[in-house]
Parts: C-alpha cells; structure tokens; sequence
C-alpha cells in the first residue's frame, strides 16, 4: 500500500503548531486507528536519523494514519521552548488535530521514545483522556540521580571490575583518579537514601509526586493496551528495566494481559541500525494489527 503525506498546522494555547499528517492513499483500506507521535527532547517531528519520519511512512503504509508535530517552541512551531513534563496541551492539541484532519479515526493511540514516551504517560495521568485508545511506549525515560548511578554501577563498573584487563590498568597505574573519583561518586549516590515509603512510593519534603511515580501510576491504571520496547543497548532502557524490578507498580502495569513488551536486543536508544529499525517498524505493525482486528 502506498502513502501521501502533507503539512497540517493547529492551534495550542495561542500558538500554532505544525505536523506532517501520513495517510494511506487508500480511503477503503485506512483504519480508523490514527498514531500521533510523541516526540523526545529535544526533538521535532523528523526525530534522529529520520527516525519518527521513517516509522510513520511504514505504519502509514500498512493502513493507519500518522501525525507527528512539532511541541510549541520546538521545529517549526511557534511559542516557548518546554520540556517533557509541560506539553500535556499540546499532546491534547495533536489529537484533536488528527480527529480533525482524519475524521474517518475514531480511536487514537499514542506513540512515545524516550521522554516522549514519559510524557504520554504523564498526560494520560493528568486528563484520563477517553479518546486514547492504547500507548506504545519505547525506552521510555525514568531517570534520577540514584536510578543513573544505580545502572553505571550494575552495568558498567561491576562489569568493568569483573574484567582481567581493568585490574591489569589498575595494577599498571592506568586508571585515573578521575576514574577512582566517578567510581565512588556513583557507588555514594547508588546508595543514597531514596526516601520512599514501605509501599515502594517516593515522598518529598514538598509532597509533590515525582513524574517517575506518574507514570508508572498512569501505566497501572490504563484501561487500554500497552505496547512496551525496550532496546538491549541503551542506558535509558537498562535504567527503565531496573525501575520496573524494584516498582510493584510498574509490575502491576506490565503484568496486565493487555500489557505487551518486546525487547530488541541488538539496539540502541533511537534503533539506528537499519535491521533494528525495520524490525521496530514490523513490530509496530503487527501489533497494531492484532488491534485491528478485535
């Protein structure tokens, strides 16, 4: 199936925002499924390496309509720079515009990487917006202080530590003070006091919830489907998994039979190699696809 693509603009707060609609050029074959793409910071609709525009042509391709935007102060929209926590309008925004421009769509499914991926999540806690069908969230982002030291001391340094040669630098005068220095720092700060209650949740002096807690609460409590990519490469991911072994909530989320999680072995944060690429693009497809058809 072949695909068109054009420029849509709409309104948020008043500012324009500006996205790139995919349509399959089919009117009889396109669902009445449409992704809207939640990009990650700082990032507009393109994504790295063309990344959110090749993923949208394949799905688009497939049969399902794809907008991905520009947030306000980002690409080509206009407005202030914000960061992933502050976009809930224009996340609400984009899915208006798609029901908009595609009103054949009845149904929406978000679509996240990284910070992208939070702050679906975290707009899903603040409006329980009905018209979100299912999320599909992609290495999505949880890091702290303690939750990046944490994943440097289990997947680098106890690494690095178990290795012949390290203790051959060490022994040789090789590994620097800045190194001893950045080993203890994260060893500390991996250790450090996290303030959390019997239940596993995290307080403050100020009461409020961390955006960590958010998501894994919005996760939990979503009535709909859950697609969950993580890449074996990445940082991001390693420190995503972590939080999930030491969350009930995240547990409770990801064991929901509406909860599926692949894992991409090979790839990086943004699955830049070609194969991971296309592989993240079939995967997509096919899950949509078992959406389809219920």
């Amino acid at each position: 199936m072949t695909f068109t693509e054009q420029a849509v603009t709409f309104g948020c707060a008043g500012e324009t925002l500006i996205g790139i609609l995919a349509l399959p050029e089919s009117l009889e074959q396109r669902s009445a499924t449409g992704i809207v793409v939640v990009v990650g910071g700082p990032q507009y609709r393109a994504g790295s390496h063309r990344q959110f525009a090749l993923l949208a042509r394949a799905v688009a391709a497939a049969g399902y309509p794809v907008l991905r935007f520009d947030y306000r102060g980002m690409g080509d929209s206009t407005g202030a720079h914000r960061d992933f926590e502050s976009v809930n309008e224009d996340m609400a925004a984009a899915i208006g515009a798609m029901l908009q421009y595609q009103q054949s769509v009845t149904r929406v499914i978000l679509w996240g990487l990284c910070d992208g991926a939070s702050a679906a999540l975290l707009y899903l806690h603040a409006t329980r917006d009905s018209r979100v069908y299912a999320v599909c969230i992609a290495n999505p982002w949880v890091r702290s202080e303690m939750s990046l030291a944490r994943a440097h001391m289990k997947h680098y340094y106890l690494q690095r530590v178990g290795q012949l040669e390290f203790w051959r630098k060490a022994f040789g005068g090789q590994v620097t003070g800045r190194a001893v220095s950045e080993l203890w720092r994260n060893l500390v700060a991996s250790f450090a006091r996290s303030n959390r209650t019997a239940d596993g949740v995290l307080v403050k002096a100020d009461r409020a919830v961390p955006f960590q807690r958010r998501m894994a609460e919005a996760a939990a409590e979503f009535a709909g489907d859950l697609l969950v990519v993580t890449s074996g490469r990445d940082l991001t991911a390693k420190e995503f998994k972590d939080s999930v072994r030491e969350d009930s909530m995240w547990q409770v989320a990801l064991a929901k039979p509406t909860c599926v999680r692949l894992e991409f072995p090979d790839a990086d944060h943004t699955f830049s190699g070609t194969d991971d690429l296309r592989g993240l693009q079939m995967a997509m497809v096919s899950w949509l696809d078992r959406q389809r058809q219920r």
